[in-house]
Formats: C-alpha cells, sequence, structure tokens
C-alpha cells in the first residue's frame, strides 16, 4: 500500500472512529463525513463525479468500514450504482445510492413516444429506503430510478442493514441508458465488496477476542495464557489474515476467479472467526451493549449475501475442471476471468 492510499485509510479510519454508530441502522452523519473526505464514489471516473481510483483502494476503504460495522451503503454507492452509471456514460448524483440485478419479473418497456416504464419486484435491496436512488441492471439497459419513482417494504438482514423490497409499478426511471454491462460482473463486483467488508469485520472479531483474553482472568490466570483459547485466537488470526489478503488480491486482479475465491474464502473464514469468537467470549459476546455481536451479526449476514462459500466454490471447481490438468495451476497463479 503506498503512502497516498495509506494516508486516504488512515483518515477514513479516523472518521469512522468518530462517527461510525455500530448499533444505528443508517448513520446519515457518518455518510455526510465520507462524502466530505471524497471516497463515497471513490472508483468512479473523474469526469462523471468520482475519485477515479482502482479496486484496490476501493477494498481497502471498505475494510476500514467492515473494521467499525459503518451502517452505510458505500459498497452499493461506490462499486454497484456508480459504477452502472459511469459505465452508461451517465454522471453519478451525489448522495447514497443503491443497485440492483433485475430478475425475471422486472420488464423495461419503451412506448411509442420513446418513454420508458419500469415494472417488476427487486427483492432485499440494501439501504432501499435510504438511498437517493436505485441503478437496475435491465435488459442490457442501466436504468436509474430516483427516490419516490419506487416503493419500499422494509426489510433487515441479521444485522438490521437495510434489505428492503423494492416494488416498480410502471415506474419512470430518470436515465436508461444502454449498458455493457453483464449480470456477471455486477455479481462479482458485489461479491468483492462484501468479501473487503467481512475481512475489516473479522479483524475487529479477532481483535476483541485478543484483548478479552488478556484481560478476563479465570482459575487464576488470564485466559489467554490457556493453551486451547491460545489455539483459538492463533486460528483466529490464521482466517482473518487469509480473509484479508484473499480480498487484497482479488481487488489487485480484477478477475472473476480471483473475487470468487476471495468471496468463498472470506464466507469460510467468517464461519470460524464467529464461532472462536464467542467461545472466548462466552455469553457476553451475544449482549447488545457489547461490541463483538455487531461484528459477527455482519459476518453471519455478509456470509450468504452475494454468494455464499458454496456458490463461489462451485465456480471455481467448474473453472478448475474447464482448465483440465495442463492449465490449473496457471489458472490458480495467473488469475483469469471466469
Amino acid at each position: 500500500m503506498n503512502d497516498i492510499v495509506q494516508d486516504l485509510v488512515d483518515t477514513v479510519d479516523a472518521v469512522c472512529a468518530r462517527h461510525a454508530d455500530p448499533g444505528e441502522g443508517w448513520n446519515p452523519r457518518l455518510w455526510d463525513e465520507l462524502e466530505r473526505v471524497g471516497v463515497t464514489l471513490l472508483p468512479v471516473p473523474e469526469e462523471r463525479g468520482g475519485a477515479g481510483a482502482d479496486l484496490a483502494t476501493t477494498a481497502e476503504v471498505l475494510r476500514v468500514l467492515g473494521r467499525h460495522a459503518a451502517a452505510v451503503p458505500l459498497a452499493e454507492t461506490a462499486l454497484l450504482a456508480g459504477w452502472l452509471l459511469a459505465e452508461a456514460g451517465a454522471d453519478v448524483p451525489s448522495g447514497p445510492l443503491t443497485a440492483a440485478l433485475a430478475g425475471p419479473d422486472v420488464a423495461l418497456r419503451q412506448d411509442a413516444g420513446g418513454g420508458w416504464t419500469l415494472t417488476g419486484t427487486l427483492p432485499r435491496v440494501p439501504w432501499a429506503r435510504h438511498a437517493e436512488g436505485v441503478a437496475v441492471l435491465v435488459d442490457g439497459r442501466a436504468a436509474f430510478v430516483p427516490r419516490g419513482g419506487y416503493q419500499v417494504d422494509e426489510g433487515a438482514n441479521l444485522a438490521g442493514e437495510p434489505r428492503d423490497t423494492v416494488h416498480l409499478r410502471d415506474a419512470a426511471p430518470a436515465q436508461v441508458l444502454v449498458s455493457a454491462a453483464t449480470a456477471q460482473a455486477f455479481r462479482e463486483r458485489a461479491a468483492l465488496g462484501r468479501a473487503a467488508l467481512m475481512a475489516g469485520a473479522m479483524e475487529t472479531a479477532t481483535d476483541l477476542a485478543v484483548r478479552y483474553a488478556g484481560e478476563r482472568v479465570q482459575f487464576g490466570r488470564p485466559l489467554a495464557r490457556f493453551q486451547a483459547v491460545q489455539q483459538h485466537l492463533a486460528e483466529m488470526a490464521g482466517e482473518t489474515l487469509l480473509a484479508t489478503v484473499a480480498a487484497q488480491a482479488a481487488a489487485a486482479e480484477g478477475t472473476g476467479f480471483a473475487i470468487a475465491a476471495a468471496k468463498a474464502a472470506a464466507s469460510e473464514a467468517a464461519g470460524t472467526v464467529c464461532r472462536l469468537a464467542h467461545q472466548v467470549h462466552g455469553a457476553i459476546g451475544f449482549t447488545d451493549e457489547h461490541g463483538l455481536r455487531h461484528a459477527t451479526t455482519r459476518l453471519w449476514a455478509w456470509r450468504d449475501e452475494c454468494g455464499n462459500e458454496a456458490e463461489w466454490g462451485e465456480v471455481l471447481g467448474a473453472r478448475a475442471v474447464d482448465a483440465g490438468t495442463g492449465g490449473l495451476w496457471p489458472l490458480i497463479t495467473a488469475g483469469g476471468d471466469l
């Protein structure tokens, strides 16, 4: 990580330390501060309103947000909605955004006068109730529907983050643009965002377990002096490092194979880290007042979002079979698109 990126990461870390509140379902104060710093559209090209940063820098910022359990839709805004609009040639509006991949029940129609309507239901759209609009990838086009153009049935994931059902009843998108983005690319970018967030949340869970084990005295000595607890902490640290390196490599590589491996690794590691962190803490780690649950409930939720380890493992397995014995080693060492 170069000095410029490190300075940016340190700045975001300081902003989150001051303003992040893991107990909130939506944190507008933190969003405003992140917008002021200039990271909410980090990978969007400058000519479209963003900062023009690469995926690796964006992933490092997301890792910080995951570490602080930040209640803001930066992954949805920067990696998905901003990308869809900018890639289609549109300027990206300010404010929190979200994005969705249209399913078979979503229809985009154009009338005789050239106007567009979008009809259907989008399930479990992150942060929809707080977004200024939703960007939808549908039938080779990017359609942007601003707030007020759709109805929301509120829902949430295990951590309490908004996962809303969006109803489009002949909605009139503000923009409908031809897009070269693919559904596979959308899924990969969403998975990369979750993998980076998960790496940060695992860091927090591990740090809390190490601190608690050093402070909690049982049978006359700290928990960290017991060999079984030491093994737990070492395993957590190893799984966290694996998830972090996998997410960093995927962001630097930018290919489907690396992203699939990163999400599979992060989702697998999350189960181990959560289990061991709560074993170290005991019942106190599940209480509303304790910070551990803010990390682990997000990890349990994010583990399944954007494809779990089984789904991405199947993708990796199929790609490995296609590569054959002669192509497997180059595939693993050099990456490659799925």
